[in-house]
């Protein structure tokens, strides 16, 4: 087999990554630089300065193409790079899980992309390879000839019906991208930054002088009001900005390969491909407020998913928020299910799981206004104020959140051993429905604490290799648990049980 290189225009791509941000900041050095000397003497310091890190990044991208080759044979993926520290790797095909594409605007200006071919182990790991850039048609034959083991036994006898499109973007979702904790979180974050940049040219005390003139002799509250719902509107933007770059033109496909394919991105695009003979679930997940607006996303249960921290969330996300009808219909057809075994209906839970969590939610209030009562005895009586005033908001929102965290226990087992799911569903800030192929279920973990042994609860964890390796049946009533997994997996429990009933005859004896 041929040994194949990296695009040409590395250098290009280099010297590009670098340019940019560089002419940004010389920008600034060269206007500060002429307000206290000349232009002349501007450009004399920031020209130079430009072309050399330029120079440094094209430099880079050249190495780059110079030192790493690759090829695939029959058996092995084959990645060499470096020269005085070489690094030979090669990564046996059929081990491959997943081959992305990404292409950040640098290189869609080139047609190149960033190719990453992965096993699923952890990043860093010897599983990980990432290939700079490659002209796109190179990566699409590339992802085709690594992925080919996956292609399903009768891919060759015609197209299938349910391959193609399985979900399309659709501008209405957009509606639920504010609906998300990122929204308070980079609100918080922009009036933070806001002030700290104050700071730094000694103007903080200004900016609280001229947002108190736009109040006048207003209660306090009201101005705290005023300034979180302008907060709340700057992070509202800010995550829309961040959904729309993320998510734009959003496509989710069956490939007749037997691999399924999502594609989105509007700056950065990315191409992810998942085996469908990996797969072994799928999970519905509402957060609380896209919950409250009617909306869902999927997330695949799968082997040999990226297990790094960057983007891993998102690499598993099938489709993002959009109406939760629609995240049902999308998968059912993932599943190649008639009907979506995540809204199956589910056996309820005994009502000592509610007293569990209402429990905890009374006792984490109560737990955060003691430490407020008690800075208020300390330091200032404002916040014997701020510890009543919650106490009437956050008693009635922890009642209500617990009760929701109740009625959104449920269980079930659909279907026979080989076709069927375990289907649970549990939370209320993040409520989650997982349907996990009973066949794909090789462990299962029974947890009892001594308040659930006393109100007849316990919680079953199913264990398996895909997605997060764990699965959840939360305080099920301790004969319905046990039959549960029992029943889901036929005999994989039977010998603990019928030793758990042997102890039960003997011990009246002893």
């Amino acid at each position: 087999m041929v040994w194949e290189r990296l695009d040409r225009r590395a250098f290009l791509a280099g010297g590009m990554y670098t340019a940019l941000p560089t002419a940004g900041a010389a920008l600034i050095t060269g206007y500060w630089l002429a307000v206290g000397s000349t232009v002349g003497t501007a450009l004399a310091w920031v020209l130079p300065a430009f072309v050399v890190i330029t120079a440094a990044g094209a430099a880079s991208g050249e190495w780059m193409w110079r030192v790493t080759s690759y090829r695939v044979d029959a058996e092995r993926f084959h990645v060499h790079t470096g020269v005085v520290f070489r690094k030979r790797l090669a990564l046996r095909r059929v081990r491959i899980r997943s081959v992305d594409l990404t292409a950040d605007p640098v290189l869609r200006m080139l047609g190149a992309v960033t190719v990453r071919v992965g096993t699923g182990e952890k990043a860093g790991a010897e599983g990980t390879v990432t290939l700079w850039p490659v002209r796109r048609a190179s990566a699409e034959a590339l992802r085709t000839t690594l992925l080919a083991h996956a292609a399903r036994p009768d891919a060759d006898g015609g197209a299938d019906p349910a391959d193609g499109s399985l979900a399309r973007f659709d501008r209405g979702w957009i509606r639920f991208a504010p609906l998300s904790f990122l929204t308070p979180a980079l609100g918080a974050a922009a009036g933070g930054g806001a002030l700290q940049v104050a700071e730094w040219f000694g103007m903080q005390q200004r900016v609280f002088d001229v947002v108190g003139s736009w109040f006048g002799l207003a209660p306090v509250l009201l101005v705290a009001l005023a300034l979180a719902v302008a907060l709340l509107v700057v992070g509202g933007v800010a995550t829309l900005a961040l959904w729309v770059e993320t998510w734009w033109n959003h496509t989710l496909d069956r490939q007749a390969d037997g691999t399924l394919q999502v594609r989105r991105g509007l700056l950065t695009t990315r191409s992810i491909t998942l085996e469908e003979s990996r797969l072994r679930g799928l999970e519905v997940v509402e957060p609380l407020a896209a919950r409250l607006a009617g909306g869902a996303r999927v997330d695949a249960v799968a082997t040999g998913l990226t297990t790094d921290d960057e983007d891993k969330t998102e690499s598993r996300t099938l489709l993002p928020v959009a109406p939760k009808e629609l995240a049902d219909e999308v998968a059912a057809k993932v599943l190649r299910e008639s009907a979506p075994p995540t809204s199956a209906p589910l056996a309820p839970h005994p009502e000592a799981a509610r007293g569990r969590r209402l429990r905890w939610a009374l006792g984490t209030v109560l737990a955060v206004e003691a430490v407020v009562l008690v800075l208020g005895a300390l330091l200032t009586p404002v916040l014997l104020h701020v510890a009543w005033i919650s106490a009437l908001v956050l008693f009635p929102v922890g009642v209500a959140l617990a009760n929701d965290a109740y009625r959104a226990l449920g269980h079930t087992l659909t279907g026979a051993y080989q076709t069927g799911y375990l289907v649970a569903r549990s939370g209320t800030v993040r409520r989650a429905t997982v349907a996990l192929q009973r066949r794909g279920i090789v462990g299962w973990t029974v947890r009892q604490s001594w308040f659930q042994r006393r109100a007849g609860l316990v919680t079953i964890v199913a264990t398996t290799a895909a997605g997060t390796g764990a699965y959840a049946v939360r305080d099920a009533a301790e004969a319905d648990g046990l039959a549960l997994a029992d029943a889901a997996v036929p005999g994989l429990l039977l010998p603990f049980l019928v030793s758990a009933d042997a102890e039960q005859e003997v011990a009246p004896l002893s």
